[in-house]
């Protein structure tokens, strides 16, 4: 069974060539990286001010807190895409992490 990394790694891709009058990921992959990794960042404040909220919030802002981040991780998978990636790279860099102290993990990169 596909899950809904794998379809909106399918959809993503049927975009990317798309038109962008009819379609919001093929206007991104037509503005280039640079709009990208702008709407990455424009989603990563975004998330930020909506945990801050959801903190001591109510279920509101809770679910704002997911809303967000759901943003931030669309246009996380749309920037893989501009660059021939996709979230399995991604999810297997989590998995050779997993049972890795943080602290170790961090200190194993060169220059950290």
């Amino acid at each position: 069974m596909s899950t809904i990394l794998d379809q909106l790694d399918e959809s993503l891709a049927s975009r990317r060539h798309g038109d962008a009058d009819t379609s919001y990921v093929a206007g991104l992959h037509q503005r280039g990286l640079n709009k990208i990794l702008e709407k990455v960042g424009e989603e990563a404040v975004e998330a930020i001010l909506a945990a801050r909220d959801a903190e001591h919030g109510d279920d509101a802002a809770r679910q704002a807190l997911i809303s967000e981040t759901a943003d931030l991780w669309f246009h996380s998978l749309v920037m893989l895409s501009h660059l021939g990636l996709d979230h399995r790279g991604v999810l297997e860099e989590l998995a050779r992490r997993q049972g890795i102290s943080g602290l170790e993990e961090k200190a194993s990169r060169t220059g950290k």
